[in-house]
């Protein structure tokens, strides 16, 4: 038995009781809850393949239900009303969302195996290349394509921004595309040549499908990050993932319009 990553647990607390403090849950949250429960018990068993893939795909449609925010009982508070971070661009607002968090916790409970385990010195040195290698072609070409330029700052709910980011955000994403995603992909893939690499690409690619509400740019720039955030995977682990994750996100708002040029 896998021992539970216990750190990414009791960070994706913190961002719960984070987002508690701001928002509420209605009974029917109790249902996607219950279905949750319902999915890793399948998952974890191991008498019966074909209910650990009923219990997978539960948990993808509850996931995407989730992400999306389409299931009820979830009324996520808003921590950052609408406003403009920089004159030149577009109004952003934030909310605390209690729904998404559930995806991670139901990753790290039910496939403890997303944390690929790597030394101290490794994941630090692979936070730092893929960081550089993002932030140069995602950022730069944001630039280039005219939807960001230079714009340095610090808002008085920067801190608020940061803890939901790291905690709400990344954590979550990164547990789902590059633990849950990517990592079961290269097993699926590792006969094949250059199977991890396919993992990393279609990982990779899914992430940027996920932003085309913001236009065909950001499908591109998110897949780009995407592969960074994959290379921080598969050679630091979870932590190296997330760390350059959140990393390019706090250079993009910190240094650059934020979220995009109006």
């Amino acid at each position: 038995m896998l021992a539970l990553p216990w750190l990414y647990l009791a960070l994706l607390c913190v961002g719960y009781v984070l987002a508690l403090t701001y928002g509420q849950l209605g009974l029917l949250a109790l249902v996607s809850v219950a279905l949750l429960l319902m999915a890793g018990f399948a998952v974890r068993q191991q008498r019966s393949p074909w209910a650990r893939r009923v219990g997978h795909g539960l948990f993808i449609v509850l996931a995407l239900g989730l992400a999306m925010h389409w299931l009820p009982g979830f009324y996520n508070g808003r921590g950052i009303a609408p406003q403009h971070f920089t004159p030149d661009a577009v109004p952003f607002s934030m909310y605390l969302n209690l729904d998404k968090p559930l995806i991670g916790f139901w990753l790290l409970l039910a496939c403890p195996w997303i944390v690929a385990r790597r030394s101290l010195r490794l994941s630090i040195y692979a936070t730092a290349m893929a960081l550089i290698l993002t932030a140069i072609l995602a950022l730069g070409g944001a630039a280039l394509l005219g939807v960001i330029s230079w714009a340095p700052k610090w808002p008085e709910q920067a801190w608020l921004w940061v803890l939901n980011n790291l905690l709400l955000v990344t954590l979550v994403e990164e547990a789902l595309f590059r633990g849950y995603i990517q990592g079961g992909l290269s097993q699926r893939f590792k006969q094949l040549p250059y199977g991890e690499n396919l993992a990393l690409l279609l990982a990779s690619l899914l992430f940027g499908l996920v932003h085309l509400g913001a236009g065909w740019q950001w499908v591109l720039l998110a897949s780009i990050a995407g592969a960074g955030y994959g290379l921080a995977y598969r050679f630091g682990g979870l932590g190296a993932a997330v760390a350059t994750h959140f990393g390019l996100n706090l250079l993009h708002f910190g240094l650059f319009t934020y979220p995009m040029l109006g």
